[in-house]
């Protein structure tokens, strides 16, 4: 069985736009044909979406640049470059996506859930895009913007209203195969689950969906065997049904070390609501199995339910079930109300306006910076005259060249852009 793989870093890169052409019309019997050089085309975006379909990022493993098609330069006779197509990368329900700072960017917690993680770049306008009464054959066409490049981390917490815990071979898979539709792979071994598996569970009419936690050991929170790896996935559980092998040397000991793992992960997943069930109960005879539940109730907080369960027999699985719908119910409406306040406590967001520019002072000339003018710089052909000649315009119109000349610029000193290129004054 391959490797269960919940975290990786990929590099996603949007299309880059398609840069506008210069071209000029050549007909028979016209001497000067006007400007008639077409834009570029856009770039893809690149989509995340959520699918049941998937159930890994294993895809991921190799795979670590996700790109999309660039648009095409625009063509002569005012033909518009193609634009590159979107890329639509299917990723399990419950991804999280964030960026190197940790700052969560999309939240995939929902099927079919679907955001623009990387925007493609706008295609440059060609020379036929700049005619004007004035300006009869202009000289320049716009670059295509370069599509945004980032690097992230995917990382899978699988999205259930109730998680299966328990030591290896306690027999969560046997319990969830019974239950639901759910196929997991079952033998009398420990460490038989290596990837979580889902199943979603009809109780009385209700569909709640159950996570099968591969097996935790003693210092898993502390990264010891699979199952630092997989307490993430308790992260998203409304309730925990704690599974206890009957045949076990010590059911206070089997309890007892789940219950520390639960506690000592980063997030004390041991206060989540729980319900106990002593499993593999079809040999044993009535007595036997009060004694055991007597054994855990020492230990079990005071009020916890705990019930007496053969998968194989289907013995006790109803009142089980019931148990833990029963909870989860309760679960759903305190969270409905949770959201509910969170949705009326958010405050009113108006669109944000283009940050003006600024123009400081360097070592060899001035810096310019600022949302818009960075915009059309990156549009520039740094090097061609009549790019820059239009980048002059465009700082003339905004009053940029007015505060450089109130700054005292001097003849010959740069005038930078970012990162994106350099003119002389």
């Amino acid at each position: 069985m391959s490797a269960f793989i919940d975290k990786v870093i990929v590099e996603v890169k949007a299309g880059d736009g398609g840069n506008g052409v210069v071209s000029f019309r050549h007909e028979k019997f016209v001497d000067k044909g006007g400007p008639d050089g077409g834009d570029g085309g856009d770039g893809g975006d690149v989509i995340f979406k959520a699918s049941l379909n998937q159930n890994t990022l294993a895809a991921f493993r190799y795979k670590k640049l996700i790109k999309s098609d660039s648009g095409k330069a625009g063509f002569k006779q005012k033909q518009h470059g193609r634009s590159g197509d979107d890329l639509e990368v299917l990723l399990p329900v419950g991804t999280v996506v964030s960026n190197k700072k940790g700052e969560i960017l999309a939240d995939l917690a929902e099927e079919n859930t679907e955001v623009v993680i990387a925007k493609g770049g706008k295609g440059g306008f060609g020379n036929a895009h700049f005619t004007s009464s004035t300006r009869q054959t202009p000289r320049v066409a716009e670059k295509g913007e370069p599509g945004e490049e980032l690097e992230l981390q995917l990382e899978l917490k699988m999205i259930a209203e109730v998680g299966l815990v328990g030591l290896p071979n306690a027999g969560k898979s046997t319990l969830l195969s019974v239950i639901s539709n759910a196929k997991p792979e079952i033998a009398d071994y420990p460490f038989t689950t290596l990837t979580p598996n889902l199943g979603v569970v009809d109780i009385d009419g209700e569909s709640v969906i159950f996570a099968d936690i591969p097996g935790l050991i003693e210092g898993a929170s502390e990264g010891k065997g699979l199952g630092d790896d997989f307490l993430r996935h308790v992260e998203r559980t409304s309730v925990l049904l704690h599974l206890i092998d009957a045949y076990g040397d010590s059911l206070k000991d089997d309890y007892s070390t789940i219950q520390k793992e639960l506690e000592d992960y980063k997030v004390d997943l041991s206060k989540k609501p729980q319900i106990i069930a002593i499993t593999k109960t079809e040999g044993l005879d009535k007595e036997l199995i009060d004694d055991r539940i007597k054994e855990v109730k020492k230990i079990a907080p005071k009020n916890a339910k705990i019930f007496a369960i053969s998968s194989k027999s289907k013995s006790g699985l109803d009142k089980l079930l019931r148990a833990v719908a029963a909870v989860v119910q309760k679960q759903r409406k305190t969270q409905a109300v949770i959201d509910q306040e969170e949705k009326d406590s958010l405050p009113v967001l108006r669109m944000k306006e283009a940050l003006p520019w600024t123009v400081e002072k360097t070592d060899d000339g001035f810096m310019v910076t600022g949302e818009k003018i960075e915009r059309f710089a990156r549009r520039t052909d740094f090097g061609d005259y009549h790019a820059e000649q239009r980048l002059r315009d465009i700082m003339k119109k905004i009053g940029i060249l007015h505060e450089l000349q109130r700054q005292r610029i001097e003849s010959g000193q740069q005038i930078h852009f970012a990162n994106y290129g350099t003119i002389e004054y």
